[in-house]
């Protein structure tokens, strides 16, 4: 007999897990989700105004250097080359992202190579601090007082909210500089933009048979479902409990919508790093797909602000306080019967796609093996908290 299953969120991480259990197990899912719309945060749309393919929650490039990953995603559907640049405003001048050398030849007014570049830095770095215990100390050790102000002061403290001291070193673990003059974003090498955009690939994901997708549901705690073989969340766990211990604290974007003739910018997307300055980044979407041609432009102006109770999370802010609260609900998930936790929100990490797909492959593949030896199947897929 078929075992029924309830998958909660529309996310790559439920999509995935539902593709993977139906093809390997006799089952049927039932796929829940409170938006109008599949995809989650990563959902892509075609704007009416200009036809442009839209990021409806903010940029999102996929890249991974794991070429399995990379594999799975293109065996669904096509992905094209894109190479994500990205310019940074500061005091009225535009330089390039992450900080290169061609950016600290332009801040510095030098020309110098990578060698000079490198010995140059470390007479900048505030040597004092040998043990960085916030961002801004964190920052000033490794790259000094004129690139942190330039760069990365203002927009953090938008970007979270609070100043850069109140926030933890391990945001800021690496400090992204370059010797060389290699603008693109990203290190991985696999790198690109799905052709269909990110709902066109969850909606390949879930085309069968066996999947009944349901928009505008939304989970309330206490809900019936002691009629489904197992549940799947990958919505937020404190809302699971319906926030017993608290809300975990989370930030959220707003966008203003701008429409243009021609090319607003010049690249997908431009940050705003004065504090003065009351938004964080410019995105346009229409260079997202550079093997298209529109003469209009869509662009997304981007605040950051404190998520309140009917706001979206998007970025985990994983205070002290809040991985004490993670504690308290994952523990009392792992009291629970027949259910599961998945995805960036029921772990509360910040995950890139690549991450959330792969994590999600490897959940698959443990509940299935649960399943195949009648062991109890996996509550998390992750043993950090």
């Amino acid at each position: 007999m078929a075992k029924k299953y309830l998958i909660i969120g529309a996310g790559f991480s439920g999509s995935v897990l539902a593709n993977q259990l139906v093809k390997n197990l006799d089952c049927v899912i039932d796929l829940w989700d409170e938006r109008d719309h599949i995809g989650g945060n990563c959902h892509t749309e075609r704007d009416e105004q200009t036809g442009i393919m839209v990021h409806k929650y903010g940029p999102h490039i996929f890249n991974t250097d794991k070429k399995e990953i990379w594999d799975f995603v293109n065996s669904i559907g096509e992905f094209r080359p894109y190479v994500h640049r990205v310019k940074a405003m500061s005091n009225g001048k535009v330089y390039s992202l992450p900080v290169n050398l061609h950016t600290i030849n332009q801040l510095f007014g030098k020309s110098f190579t990578p060698a000079e570049a490198k010995v140059f830095l470390e007479t900048l770095a505030d040597e004092s601090i040998t043990d960085p215990k916030n961002f801004e100390e964190q920052a000033l050790r490794f790259i000094g007082k004129e690139l942190y102000y330039a760069f990365f002061y203002g927009y953090t403290k938008k970007q979270w909210g609070c100043e850069p001291t109140e926030l933890p070193a391990s945001i800021l673990k690496r400090i992204p500089v370059r010797f060389n003059y290699d603008d693109n974003y990203h290190n991985n090498i696999f790198t690109g933009i799905p052709v269909d955009g990110y709902s066109g690939i969850i909606e390949k994901l879930l085309e069968h048979e066996k999947i009944r997708v349901s928009l505008n549901k939304k989970f309330e705690s206490g809900m019936d479902i002691s009629g489904y073989d197992h549940v799947f969340f990958t919505g937020p766990i404190d809302a699971w409990f319906n926030f017993k211990y608290g809300r975990l604290g989370y930030r959220t974007v707003t966008f203003d919508t701008f429409y243009g003739d021609g090319d607003f910018q010049g690249t997908t997307q431009m940050n705003y790093c004065d504090e003065e300055v009351p938004y964080t980044r410019i995105t346009e979407h229409k260079h997202f797909t550079n093997w298209e041609h529109h003469d209009k432009t869509i662009c997304f102006k981007e605040y950051s602000k404190e998520t309140e109770a009917t706001d979206i999370p998007y970025y985990p802010k994983r205070l002290q306080q809040d991985k004490t609260l993670l504690l308290k609900y994952r523990n009392d998930a792992e009291l629970l019967q027949k259910v599961s936790f998945l995805g960036r929100l029921a772990t509360y990490r910040y995950m890139d796609m690549h991450n959330v797909i792969g994590e999600s492959l490897n959940f698959a593949k443990s509940f299935l093996e649960a399943d195949k030896s009648g062991k109890t199947p996996p509550i998390f897929p992750n043993i950090e908290q």
